[in-house]
């Protein structure tokens, strides 16, 4: 059931970008953006979690190189009947963790170096549990596609103005200029509500596969306390939205709040402080 309706919303996008694309340029700028879509779904689907542990400097590891990692992931994988994931560390001192993948057994799970260091065991496992319920949902693939297409969107707004409009269905030029800020805008808004109701519902999923909804309470404390004081390099507001914690929380507040795919971390403790009962 997941799986469907991760496929419906990546197919809802997809008819989204490609009426925009219509309406921008006509029969013309539908063909263009089907063919950009499928394009985009094609890598994105294919290639994007290699691409973005590439841009995150992830490093594999096993259970040689870190086998209390490796023996968390595997007990929660039993439980969950999940395969185990390929595991990685980012080398990097914010403490973070996602999930990236297009299905279950092309999963991978990421976690900082300071999310290591920071965090108990039980805290380490409740992250780990939360990532691995994005697995579970299939949110590693609707979350890439969401942000491909919204990132689309914003470009062919960009390029809408330039585009051939010899169709004589093609829209006036208000109608025009009003869908290229638009339709950014509402693509931004789907992109920022799914991520966050797949944060609440992976951490439901956390609180249910180790049976201690406080140990992830304790975690998020603690990422969101850290993220406030230390700044991940390399994110961009891409794949911001696939981090259990804003990445962009140690930034500027302007920014941060620009780039709120994440619901407010009180918001999640105290959801999950209604599990407790």
């Amino acid at each position: 059931m997941e799986q469907f309706k991760t496929y419906a919303l990546m197919t809802g996008l997809t008819l989204l970008f490609i009426w925009f694309g219509g309406m921008i340029a006509g029969q013309t700028g539908m063909v263009i953006a089907f063919l950009a879509a499928a394009g985009m779904n094609f890598y994105a689907y294919y290639y994007s979690d290699q691409a973005v542990l590439k841009h995150y400097n992830a490093i594999p590891v096993d259970h040689n190189s870190a086998s209390g990692l490796y023996n968390i992931v595997l007990r929660l994988t039993q439980n969950a009947g999940l395969p185990m994931p390929a595991l990685y560390i980012i080398p990097e001192q914010q403490p973070n963790a996602f999930a990236t993948g297009r299905n279950y057994e092309h999963a991978a799970v990421a976690v900082t170096q300071g999310l290591l260091d920071l965090m108990t065991e039980q805290e380490v496992e409740a992250v780990i549990a939360h990532e691995l319920s994005h697995v579970k949902h299939y949110d590693m693939l609707i979350g890439t596609v969401t942000a491909s297409i919204a990132g689309a969107i914003a470009m062919l707004a960009n390029f809408g103005m330039f585009f051939g409009g010899g169709d004589r269905d093609r829209p006036n030029l208000f109608v025009t200029l009003a869908l290229m800020f638009i339709m950014p805008m509402a693509a931004t808004i789907i992109q920022m509500t799914v991520s966050r109701n797949r944060e609440f519902m992976a951490d439901e999923g956390s609180a249910k596969m180790t049976g201690h909804p406080e140990w992830l309470q304790s975690a998020l404390a603690k990422l969101d306390n850290y993220a406030q004081g230390t700044v991940l390099p390399e994110a961009d507001p891409q794949t911001a939205h696939m981090f259990i914690i804003n990445p962009f929380s140690g930034k500027d507040m302007s920014l941060s709040q620009l780039f709120a795919t994440h619901p407010s971390t009180e918001a999640r403790i105290e959801r999950l402080e209604a599990l407790k009962h």
